[in-house]
């Protein structure tokens, strides 16, 4: 048979290959997605280092698995600003007795502790891991396993997070591509030891999981960018990135994420990997600087579709060259064809890690295009050649048209939330700015030497970050996850905040620098809460009253002489634990309502041990009662005896209190005035 139509049959044959996906086929596929990993330039990491339990190791401290105190012995030796990531599952209790002494360690450090799905037991109680919250429609396609040998209770309790050794090769190949952000516990999600890792790392407190119909589309740490992911919550690992490895006997570098695991000879067992074998926790760290890096190996849902859809069009256009043009012209766009599946790969791979097997169409095209130009000149021969070429007539090929993602847009709006809210920005930054006015990169240091260890700080007492304003913060806490005593952990963030900043100005003053002095506003109230914006872009975000005068009190600290001011709703839940002092009633630039502001000194406990606490705060009350009855040379009086009140730290706030009485003095007042100050500025 030499007709045109003979070929189809041989397109819809390589067509059903494709969709039929034979383990022939899958193995040619993986193939060329390993032989993309083995060509990749290899990357040095430097932030994660291997810690090898080696043959050295083993000669040093005996038979393996070692006793935990051994395990602790190298805990101890490990930097203390060095987080730690053993893949050693500690399920059962030490029969040396030393899961104390290991606890201890533990509670010391910064460490990640791994657990074993497995499917030969029944758990229902999974012990100590981070919180997953998921929206859409909630799918059964995580790997499931029925059971998981989690860290005893006593050593999961000492560490930052639990996560789960799991990975499932690749068949028939027996290679480990790809692994489990999170799997399924007796119904239960469960983050990976690597997700985990990176969630401790980066300071986050929890996940959150989209599903679509397909299965799970992608997971976010905390407020960070959404990893995408296979429907079954795999993501596929770039392999191509080298660690620094050492012998946990070694010295341990500091800073540095570092990954234990075993590499003695007969003890562990290696994994096929497109790079060759590796140990396990270099499979890990793999992973780990994956997520960290941001790369991902996309390969949606979609994309069998678009190679099967390369494998028609390149087949069929080639088919069309071959019977419609002249032996060159065929020629030529044949090959174009042929290459195009190539380049389109590679262009996919190289600009965004979008993987799409082009081994199928390629061969397709060779074999239409050999059957194709066998039928038609065997014809021609037979018949007579006579071409005529025809311009006018010519039909260029289609071209492969690229499918995009269609994920669902997150609805807008949100909920009502009593939450708190923290503005801090830099007092007088006009003189700081005016000392780089020749080195701007050196005014961006300055900024990020101040806004990272403040974020720390913040996100340490569960805060999260809202938003950077140039050299302001503004920060809030009860959402998207409840917090409890939030107003209390927000002013906690101001108080480490003051005390860091002393150290960061004392660096600056050695180093000729002026000082960064801030001024800090809290409030809390009811906000609406949720995804704000548009339907093309919005961010979580809030909107209310109670945020907006949370800035105005940070604007009003200069105004008052004070380092922080918080609203009502929030000093009420201070007294307890800090001293906290009324400062005035005041309507902020906008509004025409008083609302009564306080400062805080700092913890009620030292200041009550320290100075005359109680003595002085009835004297400021009453000097504060003797201006709302506008007796003001009486509150005059009082505010110089109490200039050295509160170990001098309110001395600002009095002198500039004298100037406001000598204000209030000159102004007609009515007679029920009630001590309201309405503000000129904000």
């Amino acid at each position: 048979m030499t007709k045109w139509w003979s070929v189809i049959p041989v397109i819809v044959l390589f067509a059903f290959l494709k969709v039929s996906q034979s383990d022939f086929v899958q193995s040619v596929e993986y193939a060329y997605y390993d032989e993309l990993q083995r060509n990749h330039e290899v990357t040095a990491v430097q932030d994660i280092v291997l810690v090898n339990i080696d043959e050295k190791a083993i000669e040093e401290e005996g038979q393996y698995p070692w006793p935990r105190k051994t395990v602790a012995k190298y805990i101890d030796q490990a930097p203390n600003n060095s987080l730690l990531v053993s893949t050693m599952i500690w399920s059962e209790a030490d029969r040396f007795a030393g899961d104390k002494e290991l606890s201890m360690s533990l509670s010391q450090k910064a460490v990640i502790l791994a657990a074993a799905p497995t499917r030969q037991t029944t758990t229902n109680d999974l012990g100590i891991y981070a919180n997953v919250s998921t929206f859409g429609k909630p799918t059964s396609t995580l790997i499931d396993y029925s059971g998981l040998l989690a860290p005893i209770a006593e050593l999961a309790q000492m560490s930052m997070g639990v996560g789960a050794v799991s990975a499932e090769v690749d068949q028939p190949s027996g290679v480990l591509r790809r692994v489990p952000l999170l799997v399924s516990i007796n119904g239960q999600p469960y983050p990976s030891l690597g997700l985990d890792t990176v969630r401790v790392f980066l300071g986050e407190p929890s996940y959150t999981v989209k599903n679509n119909e397909l299965g799970m589309e992608w997971v976010r740490l905390g407020r960070q960018d959404p990893i995408t992911t296979q429907p079954t919550a795999e993501l596929p690992v770039a392999f191509w990135h080298e660690f620094e490895t050492i012998s946990i006997l070694d010295p341990m570098p500091e800073g540095k994420v570092l990954i234990f695991g075993v590499t003695a000879e007969g003890v562990a067992n290696p994994v096929a990997t497109p790079m060759g074998a590796m140990y396990p926790h270099e499979i890990q760290a793999q992973q780990i600087y994956t997520l960290m890096s941001g790369i991902e190996i996309l390969r949606p849902d979609y994309t069998r579709f678009i190679e099967l859809l390369m494998i028609v069009l390149a087949c069929t256009g080639i088919l069309i060259a071959v019977y419609r043009l002249g032996t060159i012209w065929a020629c030529v766009v044949s090959i174009a064809l042929l290459l195009a599946s190539p380049a389109l790969g590679y262009y996919a791979w190289t600009t965004n890690y979008f993987f799409l097997d082009i081994v199928w169409p390629t061969v397709a095209g060779v074999v239409v295009f050999a059957q194709a130009s066998f039928n038609k000149y065997y014809t021609t021969y037979k018949l007579k050649e006579q071409i005529k070429k025809q311009f006018g007539t010519y039909l260029s090929p289609a071209m492969v048209e690229k499918l995009q993602d269609n994920p669902d847009l997150l609805r807008l709006g949100g909920e009502t939330k009593y939450m708190t809210f923290l503005f801090c920005d830099i007092r007088g930054f006009t003189p700081i700015s005016e000392q780089y006015k020749t080195n701007p990169q050196g005014l961006t240091e300055l900024v990020n030497r101040f806004l990272s260890p403040m974020t720390d700080i913040i996100m340490d007492n569960e805060g999260t970050i809202d938003k950077y304003m140039g050299d302001c913060i503004m920060a809030f806490w009860n959402a998207p996850l409840d917090v409890e005593e939030q107003e209390k952990k927000a002013t906690k963030a101001s108080v480490e905040m003051y005390e860091h900043l002393e150290v960061l100005n004392e660096e600056l003053e050695s180093e000729g620098l002026l000082p960064i002095n801030i001024g800090v506003g809290i409030n809390t109230g009811s906000v609406v809460v949720g995804n704000m914006g548009s339907d093309q872009r919005f961010d979580y975000s809030v909107l209310g009253d109670a945020v907006n005068l949370a800035a105005r009190l940070e604007g009003q600290t200069k105004g008052y002489g004070v380092k922080t001011i918080v609203g009502e709703d929030t000093a009420k839940e201070l007294y307890d634990d800090y001293a906290v002092l009324e400062l005035d009633k005041i309507a902020v630039k906008g509004k025409t309502e008083g609302v009564t502001i306080y400062t805080v000194l700092g913890d009620f406990n030292w200041w009550n041990e320290n100075s005359h606490l109680g003595m002085e705060e009835q004297q400021h009350e009453k000097m504060l009662e003797m201006y709302r009855r506008q007796q003001f040379d009486h509150a005059i009086n009082l505010c110089e005896q109490l200039k050295s009140a509160f170990l001098g730290e309110m001395s600002d706030y009095y002198t500039i209190w004298i100037d406001r009485c000598e204000e209030m003095k000159s102004k007609n007042l009515p007679e029920d005035w009630d001590g309201t100050y309405v503000a000129t500025t904000k």
